[in-house]
């Protein structure tokens, strides 16, 4: 066994060993909004619930290790005082995790993720429609850890009202943990989901991916794509170009059989089966590749 002080190794490699060994964690899927009103939705996975009676929830956006700089989301917090704390189910995974993108500041994540924004009832952050639970909250105090990068930012949030769908409910009216079928964060590009054990997410930190708001309609209506192949798609720096579809083609004879189709719905079942293999580069160049 090996022993560390903390003090001699890396924040980067420290948090590594932390959010590897303590897992897995739950995720608050955060919304907020600044003081002119514009929507920032960000994840974090230093989260969970530390009071049933006053009902308090507690997570922490941690200062950046790269450059030491601080997240959208606490600035909104420390000034508007109030943020929406949305659970996330395997069913929006992969646009929860596209949504953890460094966007410019003024970028909507809701639009990069195609998340649908849902007007809150107390509070002026909007919840996420396709969050099977959301916590509406007041922030009641946020107490700094450090200064340095990695340093958390414990942020104290009283529930003022909470939102459950009726499709994860039992037949007592209480939550059925089958039927949300929550997920939570390890260490690296790892998650579990609570009902199928471990199942990795790519992460979209190294690129700027153009987001789902960049996909073109005929994708994003297709029946044959769900919320989390939408996230796949829109986790890509650049859609390929006619020369880089043009020798896909070439190179991939089967492509050709399905290309001399009519059917559109095989173009699509074909890219399905690359997303399922996380081949999303592939993926676009069946989609958007011509007879």
């Amino acid at each position: 066994m090996i022993s560390i002080n903390p003090k001699e190794v890396s924040p980067a490699k420290l948090q590594g060993y932390l959010q590897s060994a303590i897992a897995p964690r739950p995720i608050a899927f955060a919304s907020t909004v600044d003081e002119k009103g514009n929507p920032n939705l960000s994840p974090f996975s230093f989260f969970n619930v530390f009071s049933s009676n006053p009902p308090i929830l507690v997570f922490s956006p941690a200062r950046r290790v790269r450059n030491n700089t601080i997240k959208h989301t606490l600035i909104n917090c420390d000034s508007t005082k109030e943020v929406v704390i949305n659970i996330v189910d395997y069913a929006m995974v992969q646009q929860m995790s596209l949504s953890s993108t460094e966007y410019a500041d003024g970028v909507n994540e809701f639009d990069k993720s195609g998340l649908t924004m849902l007007a809150s009832d107390v509070v002026k952050p909007f919840r996420v429609a396709e969050s099977p639970v959301q916590f509406e909250c007041k922030v009641n105090d946020i107490i700094a850890l450090g200064t340095e990068g990695g340093a958390g930012n414990l942020i104290i949030c009283e529930v003022v009202k909470i939102h459950v769908s009726e499709t994860i409910l039992d037949d007592n009216g209480m939550i059925d943990q089958l039927k949300i079928d929550l997920v939570s964060r390890l260490g690296g590009n790892w998650y579990s989901r609570a009902i199928n054990g471990l199942f990795e997410v790519e992460k979209p930190l190294s690129t700027l991916g153009i987001g789902v708001d960049n996909i073109p309609e005929f994708i994003k209506e297709s029946s044959y794509f769900d919320g989390n192949d939408l996230g796949k798609l829109g986790n890509i720096e650049a859609i390929p170009n006619e020369e880089e579809i043009a020798i896909f083609v070439q190179e991939n004879f089967a492509i050709k059989g399905v290309l001399s189709s009519d059917d559109e719905g095989k173009k699509h079942q074909k890219a399905k089966e690359y997303l399922d293999n996380n081949d999303a580069i592939s993926a676009w160049k069946v989609l958007l590749a011509k007879q």
